[in-house]
């Protein structure tokens, strides 16, 4: 992880009519780490991403990627960035490599489909029609269109939701590869033993404000250091380890 900022978000507020949804929020990320956005829904979390990601109008405040303004340079920001492509739910019926040729169309980028689709453990199902995919599939699958364009971000907005834990596992995985071959994550998630694994730094958002930033180890420590006890007694693994000591961590399809 670098210690220069390639998102630098001041002062941010989005208001819609009488409400305000971001009130006034303030962060760094910084180059080539895995960056958390936590908190429950309608906290703000998914409205500031889309605003960094330029597809979302701001109220007021600053926001720069990698250097560029959002009021200036959103068509320059939007060829560094990688988010989730959901259009793949609206082309049922074409198959990975297509999909990907589609996409690599209006990125203009010149990919070969099969080096997409190997960083993500799914050229076996190159000929697969989308709808055809497991939900763990489908998962890796968005997480391959953001790669699309060779992005020096990638946005992941609840990239493991609804997946059973293999899947979870090996989902964690690749976002670590992706993050070491030189590749800022920033990820929204509900689950905080996934923000604790993967996320060098986690941002709690509520209500439209940043409760607290700082690395998982060091907000833990805070907690204990103030005098917290667990009900229970914190055992050295937990329920899901054991389910997947016992069905294995290969990839599973279906």
């Amino acid at each position: 992880m670098g210690t220069r900022a390639i998102i630098s978000v001041k002062d941010l507020v989005k208001k819609y009519d009488d409400f305000t949804a971001v009130k006034g929020l303030s962060f760094e990320v910084f180059e080539n780490e895995i960056f958390g956005l936590l908190g429950p829904n309608g906290a703000g979390k998914t409205t500031t991403l889309e605003i960094i990601e330029t597809l979302r109008e701001k109220t007021s405040g600053e926001v720069w990627v990698d250097g560029l303004s959002v009021d200036t340079d959103a068509g320059k920001i939007k060829q560094l960035i990688g988010v989730q492509l959901q259009a793949a739910g609206y082309y049922p019926n074409l198959n990975l490599v297509e999909l990907i040729e589609l996409f690599s169309g209006l990125y203009g980028s010149d990919v070969k489909p099969m080096e997409m689709l190997e960083k993500v453990n799914l050229q076996d199902k190159a000929k697969a029609k989308y709808k055809a995919l497991s939900g763990g599939q489908k998962q890796r699958f968005s997480i391959a269109t953001t790669l699309i364009n060779s992005p020096k971000i990638i946005f992941l907005d609840e990239p493991t939701t609804g997946l059973d834990p293999q899947a979870r596992r090996n989902l964690w995985d690749l976002i670590t590869e992706i993050r070491d071959q030189g590749t800022t994550v920033v990820l929204t998630t509900h689950y905080m033993d996934e923000a604790e694994q993967l996320c060098d730094r986690v941002a709690f958002v509520e209500k439209g404000e940043i409760m607290v930033l700082d690395t998982p180890d060091n907000l833990i420590d805070q907690l204990v250091n103030s005098g917290f006890e667990r009900k229970k007694e914190v055992k050295k693994a937990n329920l899901e380890d054991v389910f997947i000591s016992l069905t294995g961590k290969e990839w599973r399809e279906g």
